[in-house]
This record gives C-alpha cells, structure tokens and sequence, in this order.
C-alpha cells in the first residue's frame, strides 16, 4: 500500500522503517513545525505531578529542582515510553485519549485536593484539559513549552510521488496537522486524488474535519496502533 504520514520525522521515523520492511510505499508530508517556546524554567519542586499529552511537551520540559521520581501522566504508550526514556521512572499511561487521562487523574489515589500539578502543552489544544481538572477541584497550572507552525507548502518531489503513486491510507495526528493538511489538499488541487483515501485520525474532532471536507473513508486510531490497524483492514 502507499502510505502517507504527517507527522514530523522524529516521532515517526520508527513507525516509516517498520512499514517500508513490510512492503509499504510511504510518502512522508509533515504538516507542523514544532518550535520551543521561550518559556522560564519551572521548580519541578512546587508540584506534585506532571502531565504531558505529546512527545514534544516531554522534548522542550525545562525544569529546575529535577525529580525524576515525579509522578508523570502520559496520554499514551509512544508518550510514557518517551518520558520513561528521559530518565522519569514513576509514569502513568492512560491508553492514548486524552478523556481517560481526565479520568486516571480525578481518580488516582496518588492526587487529593492539596495536590498542584503541571500540565505542559502545545500552543494548540482541541481540550482543555487543565479547566477540566480544575472543574474537579485539582489545582493545574497549563504550561506552553513548544508551539507549532503548520505548514502549508509541498515540494515538487512530493507533489509528483502523490501524482504518481496516490496514498492508500492516511496517517493524522492532531487537529492542527489536519487542517494544515487540508490547506496542502486545496493549494496544489490534490482533492481528486487524496479523497479517495482512507484517513486515519486520532480522535473524532479530527475525523470530523476530515468528513466535513468531503472524504468519504475516515476512521479513528489510536498511535502506537498503526500496523495493527493496516492489519484489521487488510
């Protein structure tokens, strides 16, 4: 099959190698830059646990007074994995959505109502993960580490690998990601090509933008899951 991903190479490289040993064709159109914020470091002291909800808010933590015993809840497997590598030891995954994170969170016996903890993010986020526990009387600071820049531009090369060879199946990991892609479809009139495609998104809010743009093949995912979806459906 051909396969194309939007993900940025280094969450994904990993993933490529796997499906290019199994006789995939992949076509890899990264659809965000990810930059560090200019942030201050943080007194990892002043709080009873971090949250990270992507790989990149684990790659930009800035941090002083570390303790890599600090209770860390990950929204899935490739994010625990990642904060695990950074040396983190104590490290919880809620299985990849970002609702069962909210609710490990509200019902873990390691947080109470004294309990301040550090929520670090992207500049775009489709929950609001931080009101959400504060609603539930868990105190929360949200934290802008990196911020992404979607990009909206394709190179010849590519523009003439999807020409020639159109993906089979689409790989989509935020909404920000699908409506840069969206933005790439329409620029260089790819919409007879690509829409015949099955786009694998990461949540609902991403499939629905997906339907709302006429594409017709739109399912849901979870990362880490990707051979094993390309499995069922085949």
């Amino acid at each position: 099959m051909n396969i194309l991903i939007t993900r940025p190479l280094i969450d994904t490289e990993d993933l490529m190698g796997k499906l290019f040993s199994l006789g995939h064709k992949i076509i890899h159109i990264p659809t965000l830059k990810i930059l560090q914020a200019k942030t201050e470091p943080i007194d990892a002291s002043q709080y009873d646990a971090f949250i990270f909800t992507s790989a990149n808010a684990i790659r930009n933590l800035k941090v002083i007074r570390q303790d890599k015993g600090k209770l860390c809840f990950c929204v899935g497997a490739i994010t625990e994995k990642i904060v695990r590598l950074t040396g983190y030891s104590n490290t919880i995954s809620a299985g990849g959505t970002v609702n069962a994170l909210k609710n490990i969170i509200v019902n873990s016996n390691q947080i109470n109502k004294k309990s301040k903890i550090a929520y670090f993010c992207g500049d775009n986020i489709s929950y609001e993960l931080d009101l959400e526990l504060k609603r539930e009387g868990i105190k929360t600071d949200k934290i802008v580490n990196y911020l992404s820049e979607k990009i909206t531009d394709l190179n010849d090369e590519n523009n003439k690998i999807i020409t020639n060879h159109p993906p089979d199946i689409i790989f989509v990991y935020s909404l920000r990601s699908a409506v840069s892609f969206i933005e790439i479809v329409k620029k260089y009139s790819l919409y007879p090509l690509m829409t015949e495609s099955k786009v694998m998104c990461i949540s609902k809010k991403v499939a629905d933008t997906f339907s709302l743009n006429n594409w017709r093949k739109v399912k849901i995912f979870s990362p880490g899951d990707e051979l094993l979806q390309l499995r069922k459906d085949n």
